[in-house]
């Protein structure tokens, strides 16, 4: 199937957008004519543009206000259109989209919707053309796929289908279970788009918060199923308005986009529903994501000044140097089955942070060969003969991922020290990592830690926090042997007060975080006795449990099914890192989002009173 994507999806000129378009790989463009008139190329020259790039343009777009209005606003409309003939036939296009009339004087008359829809589709058809007829979701009268498919049934006109937008669709309150039963031939076009689930205006929501698929909270895949199973063969084609992506760099967008549109197609078949459509498209499948086993090892990039106090923070935390790099200024720390790499081989020096972590995967060759489909080829590390062969997949902030063997091959690259790592503070293994995005690439995290490694979403939360509204999105294999926590503060532009620029953080999990708790070398975060005042209110917890976590600075979080989460956090080391330790108890399957609010404050009061 083709795979297209709309000029208004991307930033800059049209030939950025068009450049973009074709480094990405698409195959065609729909053409938002806003774009066509801001551009000095004349309408033939972008044809002859989209050819040398192998483009096609799929669609032009949007016709609007035509259908259910006056006689003699028709008759302008007409006129109008035969105009934008002239512009599609020197472009080189065939397909128009026409709206439904969103005009305040616009008649409730679906005959004479249809009579004009088919005058225009008559005079589109003399000339080789087609009308594809769509569904606004804040169309004055038709602003449900239902009603616009009646009116094209109407019509009865070759030249007049459907063009289906998954947002229209799924953002109203009628099922799209009965597109699977349209007249086959008469879908037109595919339009894609995902979105959150929002309380607001559909209009605000469809202009300021679509997002590419997979990023949002439709069911796109049975959507796209129920089209496939119409007969619809033409291009999967992504519509998003998006403030973010309009301002982003067009080539690194059209990457996600075409991401979000190769999982979604690997979606299709893999999903095994007993009522899932008949689907006869030929589906273009990925490498399924192999088992992922666990965190192999998580590696800090130093410098001269956050390097002790990350190799103090570890101490104080129980882990043992063990290893020493052969050629390489880096360090080898391990506690249990929990692994640090500290590298000082920083080329820009400044806070300590995440710059890699390892997974270990059951197959690493199909981990990376499916990394390479979805537009993510893995790098191989600068090593020396004889080092171990890791190879990596840059993350959207990034951070790089390797992906190794199960095995471990990569520690006999580090010369024992003489130090073994014994039971330390009694941490077990990494349980989570926490990684701030920026800002503008937070939903390309999502999606590239889901498609790529196929980490599932656990749930996105949001929280009020001392420095502004904060999201975190986490995900985690099936077996949550591997956890990601991504996080961003959603209003938040530069740099300013608490001067941690996007911390991060790891994780460790132990069996009994209060015994663990008194074998720290460490600080305990000055948590107010606010927090375990309220604790007892709120969960009716025995007061000398209370004292007893208010004594080592735990914090406690319960589910509503009533799983329990005992954590702590360290103080920020190195400008930028800080550690977290935690008690999962039997169910507990989030990530303490309620006491982020509590350590962030307790983070900030540390670093106003500690002693210089």
């Amino acid at each position: 199937m083709r795979r297209s994507i709309a000029t208004v999806c991307l930033s800059g000129t049209l030939d950025d957008k068009l450049t973009a378009a074709a480094a990405a790989g698409f195959d065609g463009i729909e053409l938002f004519e806003n774009d066509l008139l801001v551009s000095p190329m004349t309408p033939a020259e972008v044809r002859d543009r989209c050819a040398g790039l192998g483009l096609g343009i799929d669609l032009y777009q949007p016709f609007r206000d035509l259908d259910s209005v006056t006689e003699d606003r028709f008759a302008r409309s007409l006129d109008r259109a035969e105009r934008k003939f002239d512009v599609m036939a020197a472009l080189g296009v065939d397909t128009v989209l026409v709206c439904s009339s969103v005009a305040a004087d616009a008649v409730d008359d679906d005959d004479l919707a249809a009579e004009q829809l088919s005058a225009l589709a008559e005079r589109a058809g003399r000339r080789g053309m087609r009308i594809a007829y769509e569904a606004l979701a804040w169309g004055r009268h038709v602003s449900t796929w239902d009603r616009s498919w009646r009116i094209v049934q109407r019509a009865d006109h070759p030249a007049l289908g459907l063009c289906l937008d998954s947002f229209h669709v799924l953002s109203r309150e009628v099922s799209p279970d009965g597109i699977a039963g349209i007249t086959p031939g008469k879908i037109f076009f595919l339009q894609l788009a995902d979105a959150p689930h929002l309380s607001m205006d559909v209009l605000q929501w469809s202009r300021h918060h679509r997002l590419f698929p997979g990023q949002g909270a439709f069911d796109l895949p049975r959507f796209v199923e129920l089209v496939l199973a119409a007969g619809y063969d033409g291009p999967l084609s992504l519509e998003v308005f998006n403030d973010v992506f309009r301002q982003s760099d067009p080539g690194r967008t059209a990457i996600d986009a075409m991401r979000s549109l190769i999982a979604l197609e690997d979606g299709l078949t893999s999903r095994h529903r007993p009522d899932a459509p008949r689907v006869t498209a030929e589906i273009r499948r990925l490498p399924d994501p192999p088992e992922l086993t666990g965190h192999a090892f998580t590696e800090f990039a130093v410098d001269g000044r956050s390097g002790p106090e990350l190799r103090s923070a570890l101490r104080g935390l129980g882990f043992a140097h063990t290893g020493q790099h052969r050629t390489k200024p880096v360090e080898l720390w391990e506690q249990g089955a929990a692994r640090i790499v500290l590298n000082s081989a920083v080329t820009h020096p400044g806070p300590a942070a995440i710059s890699a972590f390892a997974v270990a995967s059951a197959d690493p060759g199909r981990s990376l060969a499916r990394a390479g489909a979805l537009l993510a080829p893995a790098h191989p590390n600068v090593r020396e003969p004889g080092e171990a062969e890791l190879a990596a997949i840059t993350a959207p902030d990034g951070t790089s991922v390797f992906v190794t063997h199960p095995g471990d091959d990569w520690r006999a690259d580090f010369l024992p020290t003489g130090a073994e790592p014994g039971p330390g503070a009694g941490l077990l293994a990494v349980d989570h990592l926490g990684l701030a995005q920026p800002f503008d690439h937070f939903d390309e995290a999502g999606l590239f830690y889901h498609s790529v490694l196929g980490l599932d979403h656990l749930a996105t939360e949001e929280y009020a926090a001392p420095y502004g509204l904060m999201r975190s999105r986490a995900v985690a294999n099936p077996s949550r042997t591997v956890r990601v926590a991504l996080t961003v503060a959603l209003l938040r532009r530069g740099d300013w007060a608490p001067a941690v620029a996007d911390p991060q953080h790891v994780a460790f999990t132990t069996a009994d975080i209060i015994a663990t708790a008194a074998a720290l070398d460490l600080p305990a975060l000055p948590v107010p006795d606010n927090y375990y005042d309220d604790l007892i209110a709120r969960f009716d917890l025995e007061a000398g449990f209370v004292a007893t976590l208010a004594r080592h600075g735990i914090l406690y979080d319960r589910d509503p099914a009533g799983h329990e989460l005992l954590h702590l956090y360290t103080p920020v080391f190195g400008g930028r890192v800080f550690f977290e330790i935690v008690e999962r108890r039997p169910g507990y399957d989030r990530f303490g989002e309620p006491n982020a609010p509590v350590r962030m404050a307790a983070q900030r009061h540390r670093r106003l009173t500690a002693t210089p």
